[in-house]
């Protein structure tokens, strides 16, 4: 079975360096700092997408603005990577060694990615990932399809595990199984009206229930 993982709000717990780091940014950039609220409601979009939603009202070239400046606090901030949640350290060690295939979708850049995965030296882990930068980015299933056609596997074959509204609606669109989790940046009530198969309130709860599949 493919697992594929979002990772920010699902296997690592940046919520607040991500609302910190966009607030600093808009502070930088001489905008008006979204509140905490309005932020974690983005977590999972690219960047470009997640622009788009915070400030509707600005043009491209000061959606870039703010986009450096994001990205200038968040290298600053991330030089020490954000911890995972509580089991799911343990547990991605777990399903490896059972042999189920990993893969991480994301709303992450690519050089974001593979910055934190080399940090937390997990370079070589996951079998396969896509991120917002390189297809369409959430809630498009596209880096889903994209997934299953990397590894010859239908959806029914693989299962999204996502902390947001954008992680179940890309695998509702395309009929794959998915797994909410109700510690993430979106509640579990919005998950749930994507009808998940699963809502877990750690990583630990998940692994088992894999396992026992």
């Amino acid at each position: 079975m493919l697992l594929i993982f979002d990772w920010d709000g699902t296997l690592s717990d940046s919520a607040e360096k991500i609302i910190n780091c966009l607030q600093k940014a808009a502070i930088s950039a001489n905008l008006r700092v979204c509140d905490s609220e309005a932020i974690r409601d983005i977590i999972g979009l690219g960047l470009p997408e997640a622009m788009n939603k915070l400030y509707p009202e600005l043009s491209a070239g000061e959606h870039e603005i703010i986009r450096q400046h994001y990205v200038a606090h968040f290298l600053a901030a991330d030089q020490e990577p954000s911890p995972f949640f509580e089991g799911v350290m343990e547990g991605l060690h777990q399903l490896h060694d059972h042999h189920y295939s990993l893969a991480v979708a994301t709303g992450k850049s690519r050089q974001g990615l593979d910055r934190v995965l080399s940090n937390l030296k997990l370079t070589n882990f996951f079998h396969g990932s896509r991120c917002a930068d390189e297809t369409a980015s959430k809630p498009h299933p596209q880096m889903l399809t994209e997934l299953l056609v990397e590894f010859s596997r239908e959806a029914d074959q693989a299962l999204m595990m996502g902390d947001t509204e954008y992680d179940m609606s890309m695998a509702h669109q395309i009929g794959m199984p998915k797994v909410a989790v109700s510690y993430g940046a979106h509640s579990i009530e919005r998950l749930r009206t994507y009808q998940p198969s699963l809502c877990v309130d750690n990583f630990s709860e998940f692994v088992n229930w894999i396992l026992k599949k």
